[in-house]
């Protein structure tokens, strides 16, 4: 498929947002990306995880990693398609890390995928969680990259669509100097108005 294509999948899912968002990582954004909505339906995830899988094939791996909760439908899928493990960080006492029982061979290499790469921020956390489990991550992925291709995570890394949506400080944000209501709609706390 291309970026036309699986954009166009998104807005037909409604998945693609506009108005005023308050980012997991913190920042506020005028657009909002919600995969869990093209997700959904089985048939599409599967498919465009595995365009995201055939992406990722040539970094030799025993594992796909995501951090929860948006990127687990995102590392199942994956590791389908590639063959291979699949397992998720969550947050413990505001720490993300490796529970239920999950564990990474010594020197396994893994593969992190998430849904939407904004920050890196869960990424990196999640690089990390691999690395104190003993494995070494090999590539990242992404459905939507929305940081215009410039998160450098520090291995080879795809996305299905690299966008440039731009994300403002909050006391720097020009939607909350115009009074317009921000929302936080990510997967860390619940849907709430800011």
């Amino acid at each position: 498929m291309t970026e036309s294509e699986i954009l166009g999948v998104f807005r037909e899912y409604e998945a693609l947002l506009e108005g005023h968002f308050i980012l997991t990582s913190g920042l506020h954004s005028d657009r909002y990306i919600q995969c869990a909505r093209v997700l959904q339906n089985p048939r599409m995830a599967e498919r465009l995880c595995a365009e995201l899988a055939e992406k990722l094939s040539g970094a030799l791996a025993g594992v796909v990693v995501a951090p929860a909760l948006g990127g687990i439908l995102v590392a199942h899928e994956v590791a389908r398609a590639l063959n291979l493990r699949a397992l998720f960080t969550e947050r413990e006492n505001g720490v993300m890390t490796l529970r239920r029982g999950f564990s990474i061979h010594p020197q396994e290499p893994a593969i992190v995928v998430e849904d939407v790469l904004t920050t890196g921020g869960s990424t990196r956390e999640t690089m990390r969680c691999v690395e104190a489990a003993g494995g070494k991550t090999v590539a990242a992925g992404a459905l939507i990259d929305r940081s215009g291709g410039s998160v450098d995570l520090g291995v080879p890394r795809a996305a299905l669509v690299t966008l440039h949506v731009e994300t403002y400080p909050p006391d720097e944000c020009p939607l909350c100097k115009s009074g317009i209501p921000a929302v936080k709609p990510g997967s860390r706390t619940k849907p709430q108005t800011a």
